[in-house]
């Protein structure tokens, strides 16, 4: 029966601190708490005394309501004396080689180990205990003997063994539980997270971008991750002096034939040095005689510089558990999923169509915007308001009175049903790029409708639902649902990848412009001089994400070709010639994270065979790959 369930929310207090009780990575923990609250108390459950507000929820748990003032402590639930701890937690004495006896000074009284949190009915919203190591890294990094302290301890005794929780529910991306000292695979009772969960089954929210970590809380903490939407990412945008350059911009592209040309750039240059521009771009002194294609050059170069800081994208807000989308998040997303070719598939992205229309190449657009060459900057900006203008006549078509998208799947079948009035037609109809090819167009919308519908299918409430009675929740990949929309709809129980199939032919195209981008700036940025050595980082996270994409950078600097085989797992590398290159080998060096390296070890043969491929191939250059991690260095 629902109303008999017993469920223990834990949420997460790091860095520890009161003000930082209940964060998450891109989630609103209260108001989704309270969201989950109220589904699950229409489903019958027992949450007798929830409060009518997600901030009350908060003041409840924030504050201790028998202090005669307000309170600076969390609220305590239960105060467990030190004889009643060891008698329940029977791991409690190899505690002590670290922590001393019990209670020690961490979730303590000096007489009892506290458990903070709040009941309602059946459920315990509850505060995870602190780490106790975040004063003291390295400790934890090289300590064999590093464990939780009595009050980390003390907590789960109290969900399991007094509180008898039916299920714990850790709420957000994410806790400490999982990265307790132990095995890394395969836990023993000797394990600290196998010791500290019990036999308490374990559901966790988790980030759909964030497969790599949730992985570690299924392998060490036995958890079913159900997956929550990560907030779109949105343009920055301008403010206070650079608002102002932008408008001094502008003010020069309609006057710069006149009369006002220098005077008008004389002003870009100041007040580009007010805003630290100069650190970034080579400006030339005020009142400098300079001739009107220097002047272009210079303008050029500035607003390039602000399109740059402008259109860096930013998380935009926080998500709610099973809250639909607004209009203006669905059009961020789909703005950023529209940007890329998807040659797998066939679908061109945005961006390339309208640059076709005036007959150029997108990616010339963005070399010779890089250049700061002003005619390419200005058509940059156009072609980028022109694909947030056609999305957003899109999107504008599912959208209610509350600007929420909702009942999609009927309205896109009205939309794309026929061959007449399209939105983006319509939108780009106004614009210079009226005469975009209409059927790659209608490719391009037919697939964004279908992720428009992944956005707002979410099942993240319909998923927590099916785990607390037992049932199965649909597995599927986790990731950037901007590379790999089918990490939509969230609600699954997320998988990573097959480490043998990365870098997949996708990242390897993507990996080529970024590091054709990165050489061109670098030689720019050194008088017509390659780079010798590039440092990259490969972070397990990031490769999950982007299927092998920083990977694929460093074979691409090297000169190299992954080649799968007709399982598609990638096991070897090619040669790419240097005539074909274009270019000098570079020199990599290779910092990698612990998570890449327990991921991906597949990946490190085939460091070792470019290296011999390169041994005994004449006609090629010098080459290091320095592989590092850790304290440790390998010299391939």
């Amino acid at each position: 029966m629902q109303t008999e369930k017993k469920l223990a929310i834990t949420v997460f207090s790091f860095p520890p601190d009161k003000g930082n009780v209940g964060t998450a990575a891109y989630l609103n923990v209260f108001s989704s708490i309270f969201s989950v609250l109220k589904e699950l108390e229409r489903d019958g459950y027992n949450v007798e005394g929830l409060p009518e507000t997600s901030e009350a929820l908060i003041e409840d748990i924030l504050h201790d309501k028998e202090a005669q003032f307000s309170s600076p402590n969390l609220n305590i639930a239960y105060k467990m004396g030190v004889r009643e701890y060891q008698s329940l937690t029977s791991y409690a004495t190899a505690l002590e080689e670290n922590w001393g006896k019990p209670p020690g000074n961490l979730n303590s009284d000096g007489e009892n180990l506290l458990v903070y949190g709040k009941q309602y009915g059946n459920v315990f919203i509850g505060v995870q205990p602190t780490f106790g190591y975040e004063g003291d890294p390295m400790r934890l990094l090289f300590s064999k003997s590093a464990s939780p302290h009595h009050g980390f301890a003390a907590y789960y005794s109290f969900v399991e063994k007094i509180f008898k929780a039916d299920a714990v529910l850790h709420f957000g991306t994410h806790g400490s539980l999982e990265f307790m000292p132990g095995k890394q695979v395969g836990m023993s009772d000797a394990c600290y997270p196998d010791s500290l969960i019990g036999n308490i089954p374990n559901v966790y929210y988790y980030a759909a971008n964030n497969p790599s970590e949730a992985t570690i809380a299924k392998r060490r903490s036995y958890a079913n991750t159900i997956s929550y939407l990560t907030p779109p990412a949105e343009n920055a945008g301008l403010y206070k002096g650079l608002k102002q350059l932008s408008e001094l911009i502008s003010s020069y592209q309609s006057l710069k034939d006149t009369g006002r040309g220098p005077q008008i750039v004389n002003s870009i240059i100041s007040t580009a040095r007010q805003c630290n521009l100069d650190k970034d771009v080579e400006l030339p002194e005020e009142g400098e005689e300079i001739s009107a294609k220097e002047r272009d050059l210079v303008v050029g170069k500035v607003y390039s510089k602000i399109m740059e800081i402008e259109s860096r994208l930013l998380p935009c807000g926080l998500h709610v558990i099973g809250e639909p989308p607004s209009a203006m998040e669905a059009v961020a997303t789909l703005v950023n999923i529209a940007a890329l070719d998807r040659p797998e598939d066939e679908i061109s992205s945005l961006p390339s169509i309208l640059a076709e229309t005036v007959g150029r190449n997108m990616e010339d657009i963005y070399r010779e915007s890089d250049k700061g060459i002003l005619k390419d900057v200005e058509l940059l900006r156009k072609i980028t308001e022109a694909s947030r203008g056609a999305v957003s006549a899109f999107v504008q078509k599912t959208t209610n009175k509350k600007g929420q998208v909702v009942d999609v799947a009927d309205k896109l079948s009205s939309i794309l049903g026929f061959g007449i009035n399209e939105p983006w037609v319509d939108y780009l109809s106004s614009t210079k790029f009226y005469q975009a090819d209409r059927e790659k167009l209608r490719t391009l919308f037919r697939f964004l409708g279908d992720c428009l519908k992944l956005i707002v299918a979410d099942n993240e409430l319909g998923s927590l639902k099916q785990a607390l009675e037992g049932k199965y929740v649909e597995p599927g990949p986790g990731g950037d649902p901007i590379r790999n929309p089918k990490v939509l709809p969230t609600g699954k129980n997320i998988h990573a990848l097959d480490p043998q199939s990365i870098p997949t032919t996708a990242a390897m195209q993507s990996a080529k412009v970024v590091v054709d981008r990165l050489i061109e700036r670098q030689k720019a940025d050194n008088g017509g001089k390659y780079p010798e050595t590039v440092a990259l980082v490969l972070w397990g996270t990031d490769n999950i994400k982007t299927y092998g994409e920083s990977l694929a950078q460093v074979l691409w600097m090297i000169g190299v070709m992954p080649v799968a085989d007709t399982f598609g797992r990638v096991n070897r590398v090619e040669l790419v010639s240097l005539e074909e290159l274009g270019r000098p080998r570079i020199d990599v060096v290779v910092n990698c994270s612990g998570v890449f390296r327990d991921l991906f070890i597949n990946q490190v043969p085939s460091l070792f065979h470019i290296t011999n491929l390169l041994s005994f191939r004449e006609n090629h250059e010098d080459l290091i790959l320095t592989y590092e991690y850790f304290s440790s260095a390998f010299f391939l």
